[in-house]
């Protein structure tokens, strides 16, 4: 257990009961949040009972006794807020993009440096999925020798009524590469064991949202280290009848084998998510993966009581922004010239 305390600041996204329900697994406690919207903040008060909603975030970054800031806000908020907890002694967690700019990336950073404090990413696909941590632990282990390539797919269902205007909203969002693919990035950096990568070619497209010409609904990268490539593609067209959001799939290739996860389901039948084929000389097996731990809740709040990188380094977290904001630019850059 652990005596941190945390609060929320924004919540605008459904991935802020992800980012609480870590922290409080891993013992922190939720205090108190602020949210404009009364719909969103009576369905978090409804969820949370015991946290306070305040009236302004200034009773949240004000108060000292709160280690930790959380924030799933508009996409485009998020990197102000951070800014803003960071300035008053707080630790970030922060929903995926963490920001939509490289002015935002940039200042981020700096703050960060200036204050000394972390800046973390949720990077839910990598860390609250059992699967994709334990296909780090093979690999670290030697499983499928040297990582040389890797496939990230995230597909998501649109749910198009359903969205706030605001995700429609490029200027808000980021681009689908910012916001999605940031997921995938941050998992070939990883895997790939580097720090850093280079974009070889990105795209996007609206291929069947006319009606919302702001949404990119596809996209896709190619990016390369010294010693690894790596391919992903995501996009907003996950079928109805598919009983999860979103089929989402990671292989990596080895230099004496392979890995699959199928992280949501796996469509050949078995229940369940957290589905990991592991292929080496020995044949082929499936690894069900829904008893794993999840460590990362524990390590970040023992990297804010110690102030130490076990979580996740705070490069890779910025880096691995980095590399979806440069994809997301060259996308664009190229669809314009085409369009010319």
């Amino acid at each position: 257990m652990t005596d941190i305390k945390f609060a929320a600041i924004g919540i605008q996204h459904d991935h802020i009961y992800g980012q609480c329900n870590c922290l409080i697994r891993a013992g922190a406690k939720l205090v108190s949040f602020f949210e404009k919207d009364e719909a969103f903040a009576r369905e978090f008060g409804e969820k949370y009972p015991d946290a306070k909603r305040v009236t302004d975030p200034a009773a949240i970054l004000e108060n000292s006794s709160i280690n930790v800031v959380v924030t799933a806000a508009i996409s485009a908020e998020r990197a102000g807020i951070s800014i803003k907890a960071m300035q008053h002694g707080k630790d970030v967690l922060s929903d995926k993009p963490g920001m939509v700019s490289f002015d935002q990336l940039a200042d981020v950073k700096r703050v960060q440096a200036e204050t000394g404090r972390i800046y973390n990413i949720l990077y839910s696909e990598h860390f609250e999925n059992r699967a994709t941590v334990k296909a780090g632990q093979l690999v670290a282990d030697g499983a499928i020798g040297e990582v040389i390539h890797t496939v990230g797919i995230g597909p998501h269902r649109l749910r198009k009524p359903t969205r706030p205007g605001w995700f429609f909203d490029r200027s808000l969002y980021g681009g689908i590469l910012t916001d999605i693919a940031s997921h995938q990035c941050e998992q070939f950096l990883f895997f790939a064991n580097r720090n850093s990568a280079r974009i070889l070619s990105a795209s996007v497209s609206n291929r069947a949202n006319p009606d919302s010409p702001g949404l990119q609904d596809s996209g896709d990268i190619h990016m390369a280290t010294d010693n690894a490539n790596g391919l992903i593609h995501v996009d907003w067209f996950t079928p109805e009848g598919l009983p999860s959001w979103g089929d989402g799939r990671l292989m990596i290739t080895g230099t004496h084998g392979a890995i699959e996860i199928r992280k949501n389901i796996d469509i050949g039948g078995r229940e369940g998510p957290n589905h990991l084929f592991l292929t080496d000389k020995k044949g082929v097996r499936h690894i069900d993966c829904n008893d794993v731990e999840l460590p990362f809740g524990k390590q970040f709040l023992a990297d804010s009581r110690d102030r130490t990188e076990t979580a996740i380094p705070q490069s890779r977290v910025f880096n691995a922004m980095e590399l979806a904001l440069s994809a997301q630019k060259i996308a664009e850059n190229t669809a314009s010239s085409e369009d010319k």
